[in-house]
């Protein structure tokens, strides 16, 4: 009895140590997998421009511009992101992908922006179900100029491990009712190379030419900056290479606009503004304005003194009054870039954990 109990027992430690070795052949294997699979983008990569327009802009007339963060079309209210400690990796459904874009359309429709700025479009992704939202803008705003940058084609992340975050190819969308030249080009940015770059990914801002009649241009930078980054300087790396390149187009007299996600706090202290308890949340620091002194630049932000609304909700789980919010999207103008209004264009959370802002300005 004892001999066949033995036997029993080395069977079993055997067949622990072959789960154990499978296991760990399965965890090298894709380690490896990431590592080789891994690539960044070039930097100054050429971008196609897909005409719908042949509108001149023109000098001392106002116009009007969008940036939304758009979330790939998975953060309604009750969507809270595993990265910012919420339970979902990917939207509801595929139709429930399809329900928002729909929603997110009529939004910036009934607005009838000149130009938008769409950050997080996923053009095939498993978290959003592989619905190409690209496409789909594209085909909604036809008698727009388009630019499509790719932001990243990430490796496939098996997290969390019941229901994968999996593979996404993603980017940033700038839509012009004006002419944009052919000269588009997308910009890496500075991110890091530690383990970090799996989950922040790539990032770039992407740089448009709109004709502007006379000869002058409105140089357009839609943008995406990091957020999951464990050294700060990274960030600051980031607004540093893009305030200089946005100071160099103003130098040769042309008109600047940047717009979209800094995934920093516009207003230095959104905290006290909205009562939201921001404790913890060492991500959400202060717009670092010391790489606007000395330039032609000004950061654009929206506060309603009487009625503050914030662009953005903190992930960790369903939208909830006691949330922390702030502001992380706005603009970055030039000096002869006269801003006549700007605003959070609608204080929902309903379709994104952004809400989209809306600038009017005159090219003075």
């Amino acid at each position: 009895m004892r001999a066949v109990l033995k036997k029993i027992t080395k069977r079993a430690l055997f067949s622990v140590i072959a789960v154990v070795c499978a296991l760990l052949l399965v965890v090298i294997g894709y380690v490896v997998y990431l590592l080789v699979d891994y690539d960044r983008l070039d930097d100054n990569l050429s971008l196609t421009v897909k005409d719908g327009t042949g509108l001149v802009a023109k000098q001392n007339e106002e116009y009007s511009i969008l940036t939304y963060n758009i979330g790939f079309c998975a953060y309604l209210p009750d969507f809270g992101f595993f990265m910012d400690g919420g339970k979902e990796s990917r939207a509801k459904s595929k139709e429930s992908v399809n329900s928002t874009l729909s929603g997110i359309n009529g939004l910036i429709g009934g607005l009838s922006p000149d130009f938008i700025m769409l950050e997080e479009v996923d053009e095939k992704a498993t978290r959003s179900f592989k619905v190409n939202q690209r496409e789909y803008f594209e085909k909604a705003y036809t008698e727009y100029d388009s630019v499509y940058a790719q932001n990243y084609d990430s490796s496939y992340l098996f997290y969390p491990i019941f229901k994968p975050h999996g593979k996404s190819k993603s980017g940033m969308l700038t839509f012009s009712r004006y002419n944009v030249k052919s000269n588009a080009i997308r910009r890496s940015l500075p991110i890091e190379n530690s383990l970090m770059k799996f989950f922040d990914l790539d990032r770039c801002y992407s740089i448009t030419r709109v004709e502007i009649e006379g000869g002058k241009e409105l140089v357009l930078f839609t943008a995406h900056l990091s957020a999951y980054t464990s050294d700060g300087k990274i960030a600051d790396e980031q607004i540093k290479m893009l305030t200089e390149e946005m100071q160099a187009e103003y130098n040769k007299g042309n008109y600047v606009i940047c717009g979209g996600d800094f995934n920093k706090d516009l207003l230095g202290n959104s905290q006290e503004i909205f009562g939201r308890s921001g404790e913890g949340q060492t991500w959400a620091q202060p717009f670092p304005l010391k790489y606007l002194e000395g330039k032609d630049l000004n950061l654009v932000s929206s506060l309603d003194e009487d009625n503050p609304l914030p662009t953005c909700r903190n992930a960790d789980g369903p939208y909830n009054p006691s949330q922390f919010v702030l502001t992380v999207d706005g603009f970055i103008v030039s000096a002869n870039v006269e801003v006549t209004s700007c605003v959070v264009a609608d204080g929902s959370f309903i379709y994104s954990d952004h809400n989209p802002v809306l600038m009017k300005f005159i090219l003075s």
